[in-house]
């Protein structure tokens, strides 16, 4: 498989307290990969240590298939978009004012211009001054100054801050859109789940600095897998015949948690146990959320 980014033990040190520790990360490209955590969990110093922005205390970035130095660093990025945390713009000129001084510095066809116009819908609000601009428009703006090269890789912070939930639909399915349309590898750090979950097609989780997961989106969503809990007369003994029919039980409490039996089963399951003179009392088909599975990776709240 192909990588647009991939880190080899990165770690960033603040005051002998890592906020970023040993990351290994491998990013697909031409997909949308979610980089998913908590507040605080490392997301933006990790992307900041792509971008050059942060000074890694340890590891190695590789970038487009090359490993990034300070000789390569500049013409390496040149391939890269990015909207990290709040866009910066001048608030005394317009929007397109704006997109054309990026233009100008990076020497880009000035029809790029009315392109990401369109793309980020602000092609009616362009001659208006950014000190004007909603907080969502700014964002838009942002991400048109992201776009402007049409670069190989593009990497979104939180892209979707103070956009009304129109404007979270519009953003999202233009995320969606750019690998198809442009070829491009979009890596879009939030800690909302289900923000993630609908544009994504690669994961990665970090927590307090680690990488706890790292697959494509259909994965996290396998670990939803149903079980059944069945509660008995004498869980202990169950637990011991079931083993011994080879099949895997686990006790919760008053339950015993098995894998996912089908109605057959479950009633072959309920003879089995009256010929050994127990009694089953409950049934019960358990289905983890998301959201639950953020929190046993996470072991904190999410955002939904």
């Amino acid at each position: 498989m192909e990588y647009m980014i991939t880190t080899n033990g990165l770690s960033k040190k603040y005051n002998e307290v890592y906020s970023v520790k040993d990351l290994d990360l491998k990013v697909p490209a031409h997909g949308v990969y979610g980089f998913l955590g908590p507040n605080g969990a490392g997301k933006s110093t990790t992307l900041k240590m792509v971008l050059g922005l942060v000074k890694p205390t340890e590891g190695k970035i590789s970038v487009l298939g090359k490993t990034v130095s300070e000789k390569n660093r500049l013409e390496l990025l040149k391939n890269v978009g990015s909207l990290i945390e709040s866009p910066s713009y001048y608030g005394h000129l317009t929007g397109r004012e704006n997109l054309k001084i990026f233009q100008t510095l990076r020497n880009l066809p000035e029809r790029n211009v009315d392109e990401v116009l369109k793309m980020v819908r602000l092609e009616e609000q362009q001659n208006k001054k950014v000190a004007h601009y909603s907080l969502g428009m700014k964002q838009r703006l942002g991400l048109a100054v992201a776009l402007m090269s049409f670069p190989k890789l593009l990497i979104l912070d939180e892209p979707t801050n103070g956009l009304d939930p129109a404007g979270i639909q519009e953003i999202r399915e233009l995320i969606k859109d750019l690998p198809k349309q442009y070829d491009m590898t979009v890596i879009v750090s939030s800690h909302l789940l289900s923000e993630i979950d609908q544009m994504a097609d690669y994961v990665g989780i970090i927590n307090q600095g680690e990488l706890v997961f790292e697959d494509r989106l259909e994965a996290l969503h396998e670990r939803k897998q149903s079980k059944i809990a069945v509660r008995t007369t004498d869980n202990m003994k169950v637990m011991q015949l079931l083993r011994e029919e080879g099949m895997s039980a686990e006790k919760e409490e008053e339950y015993l948690i098995l894998p996912y039996q089908t109605d057959c089963q479950i009633a072959d399951m309920g003879k089995f146990l009256y010929d050994h003179n127990v009694s089953l009392l409950r049934v019960e088909e358990r289905k983890k959320t998301l959201e639950e599975i953020f929190l046993e990776l996470t072991g904190k709240v999410a955002s939904l």
